[in-house]
């Protein structure tokens, strides 16, 4: 029937190609577009965790001081916050204000102080000269790591030396040594974030050797942290340590709420893109298969004058119609698929760090979602078809054969 070759009979290809591009287009523009925005909101949120871990345990007084105040934290507050559910790491870490000073600049800074478990990955990742300075908690390396933006205003390379001065009773001065250069294009921790060891923060300070501006604690899954939050909320929160401070639990969303909800907008655009191109993929099919009806209908003549009824005729032009369908989304699925895995692994389209945060387009393949997509827009698709095909229910054989 479909596949006749006479000019007279055949299906107008145009239509058919038109209406399976149009499916194939809408899905892979839907495929790429989930992937980047998930790729992108995933990018982010790993810079920001790899500043701060994705829960924090400060002192309570913290949250209304410009410096970070001490609090206690020893293994058996360790131990603790290891036995949360889902947890991967804790560290500590100490924070403390002051500025680098070359002969040309100076430059506001916090300089943060990490231990021996410090997880090194995500500095390892980012680092763009150099190497890591030694972390530990039990001596002074004057070893500090800045960012490149930090770096290019102050002039420093690594090996260079500089002098960096904190304001507290008395004004402490310390020299340092640049071992390494890192770089996120986050500029609100690039532009002011220098590490080093948990020592010399401490000792910045005048601080107890158990003493820390607080612990970080890494999940496993970043899915779960509203969950893992309230139960760190509800073991620590109004308990003090040993020297009396009280602790205070905080999520990385609550840390940096406007990031996340930045994040959460760019969801928006998604929903956008998903119905737009959800409708031109209907479009193209209902237009697709009107077209292929209004051909047909000498044959849809001919079957009911034979004794087929319509709800037999619509379901040949429906098979056919689902048939397309599932082309369309077949070559859709390899398009989007292939487009977005050329440009995660070659990083062919770019963008400019400075808006965007990252240096190229990111991609994240969430698979159960993309099968989701494709079957939603199968089902969606073949649903709407169906109204359609009641144009064959109009169609009467003795109105037909009378203009043939």
């Amino acid at each position: 029937m479909f596949g006749h070759r006479d000019d007279e009979r055949r299906i107008s290809r145009p239509a058919v190609t038109i209406a399976m591009w149009g499916v194939a287009v809408g899905l892979a523009v839907m495929i790429i577009s989930v992937c980047v925005v998930l790729g992108f909101k995933r990018e982010i949120r790993q810079k920001v965790i790899g500043f701060g871990g994705h829960i924090e345990l400060i002192n309570y007084q913290s949250l209304y001081n410009a410096e970070a105040l001490p609090l206690a934290v020893d293994d058996s507050l360790l131990q603790r916050l290891r036995a949360l559910p889902d947890v991967a790491h804790v560290q500590r870490f100490a924070t403390k204000t002051g500025m680098l000073k070359t002969d040309n600049a100076f430059k506001g800074i916090v300089l943060r102080g990490v231990a021996e478990e410090y997880d090194t990955t995500f500095l390892s990742s980012h680092l763009i000269a150099g190497r890591l300075p030694r972390f530990t908690a039990s001596m002074a390396t004057n070893e500090i790591l800045p960012s490149s933006l930090i770096a290019r205003e102050l002039g420093l390379h690594v090996g260079d030396r500089v002098f960096a001065y904190f304001f507290s009773d008395q004004v402490k001065a310390r020299r340092f040594k640049v071992v390494g250069i890192y770089e996120t294009h986050l500029r609100e921790f690039d532009n002011s974030l220098v590490f080093t060891d948990l020592y010399a923060a401490q000792r910045l300070n005048g601080w107890e050797s158990d003493q820390c501006a607080g612990a970080e604690v890494i999940l496993d899954d970043f899915d779960k942290l509203d969950a893992v939050t309230d139960v760190a909320v509800q073991t620590f929160n109004h308990s003090t340590d040993h020297y009396d401070a009280a602790y205070s639990v905080h999520s990385i969303r609550e840390l940096y709420p406007g990031i996340f909800s930045w994040l959460a907008l760019i969801d928006t655009n998604v929903y956008v893109i998903l119905i737009l191109m959800i409708a031109l993929s209907l479009f193209t099919m209902v237009s697709g298969l009107l077209i292929i009806i209004l051909e047909r209908t000498n044959f849809i003549a001919v079957m009911k004058s034979l004794g087929a009824s319509n709800t037999q005729v619509r379901r040949i032009f429906l098979h056919f119609a689902t048939i397309l369908v599932i082309r369309g989304l077949l070559w859709g699925f390899l398009l989007g698929v292939g487009l977005s895995f050329l440009q995660q692994k070659l990083h062919l389209v770019h963008l400019d760090p400075e808006t965007y945060y990252i240096d190229a387009v990111p991609i994240y393949f969430s698979w159960p979602l993309i099968i989701l997509l494709t079957l939603a827009t199968l089902v969606i698709s073949v649903l709407v078809l169906v109204i359609p095909s009641y144009l064959v229910s109009r169609i009467h054989p003795a109105r037909v054969m009378r203009f043939e």
